[in-house]
């Protein structure tokens, strides 16, 4: 396994990161376990959840906490980014209109990482991050909320999640105002197919100093051979089947590609996120022993300047970082 820094902190952390968003659900809780414990033994240190995951939200972390309940120092090896922005818990239906039970008000993020802690059965998080943007509270009482916990120990970095490029600024720059540490990273959408990101969210990661969590980099199943398994009778949900039809062409020309690269589609699309230098590490969100073992083979797959250029051909990107790629 290969690592790296986390944006410009001291912590390295794995350069794949393990998703949980399908276990206590789509992965029964036997199975998730012998995935953590296998991750683990990969060298992947780097999980991510959040507190509306599961069949019931809160539930992927009471999982997770049970699975570090186990012991074997697995808490000391494993870095935790969770994340704060919705509602939680098994009666979260009835505080629908409550404002203090959504979004990123400073209470809101005290009482909700509390329970996450609770749940995880740990006394600290080491990456705290804002699930979405809340631009009803300010970025000066989400500060003052996590410095709360940070001089509790309760957390350690700050993250944010589908963060808007100026979002990302306004936030930064508030930090450096309050005298805070500020973000460390962003976690946002981004895969070979969907290159949006490059427009502005990238450069502003640059600019920041900030790592690069990536979610859904196989497309939500297209880049992970939906073509192939199509052909071969596979069920696939109707977002797939409608992606699959408005890109068929290039998922042609990727999977034919792949098949001369020797590679799976699902690790040459996890090599290439990891051929940009901002890239901290794409979530893998295995539903299966199989998947997970598949992945681990990624962070020492090099694709060649050939390759990264038929990749462009396929998958054209936006043209560049912004107003370059538009203004001229």
């Amino acid at each position: 396994m290969q690592y790296t820094h986390l944006g410009k902190t001291g912590v390295k952390v794995s350069r794949l990161c393990l998703g949980t968003m399908n276990f206590e659900g789509l992965t029964d809780e036997q199975t998730a376990f012998r995935m953590m414990d296998e991750a683990l033994d990969a060298g992947i240190n780097f999980f991510d959840t959040a507190d509306a995951y599961g069949a019931e939200r809160g539930g992927t972390e009471n999982l997770i906490g049970r699975w570090l309940a186990q012991g074997e120092s697995r808490r000391d090896a494993v870095i935790i980014a969770a994340k704060v922005f919705g509602h939680c818990g098994p009666h979260y239906a009835r505080y629908e209109e409550n404002s203090f039970n959504d979004g990123l008000s400073k209470y809101k993020i005290i009482k909700h990482c509390e329970g996450s802690l609770k749940r995880m059965q740990t006394d600290h998080i080491e990456l705290f991050q804002m699930h979405h943007i809340d631009r009803a509270c300010s970025h000066e009482e989400m500060w003052e909320g996590m410095d709360i916990l940070q001089q509790q120990g309760k957390i350690v970095y700050t993250g944010s999640c589908n963060y808007a490029a100026w979002d990302i600024a306004d936030c930064c720059w508030t930090a450096k105002t309050m005298h805070k540490q500020g973000l460390v990273s962003e976690q946002s959408l981004y895969n070979i197919s969907n290159r949006m990101l490059e427009l502005e969210v990238i450069p502003a990661c640059k600019r920041f100093g900030m790592g690069l969590i990536i979610y859904s980099p196989l497309g939500g199943g297209l880049l992970g051979g939906a073509l192939e398994k199509q052909n071969e009778g596979r069920r696939a949900s109707e977002g797939l089947q409608a992606a699959l039809a408005k890109h068929r062409p290039q998922i042609e020309a990727f999977e034919t590609f792949c098949a001369e690269l020797g590679h799976s589609p699902a690790n040459v699309a996890l090599a290439w996120l990891l051929h940009n230098p901002v890239v901290t590490a794409p979530i893998i969100g295995p539903r299966t022993l199989e998947q997970l073992q598949e992945a681990l083979a990624v962070p020492e797959m090099v694709l060649s300047e050939e390759a990264l250029k038929k990749l462009d051909e396929i998958f054209p990107g936006p043209g560049g970082e912004a107003p370059q790629a538009y203004a001229w």
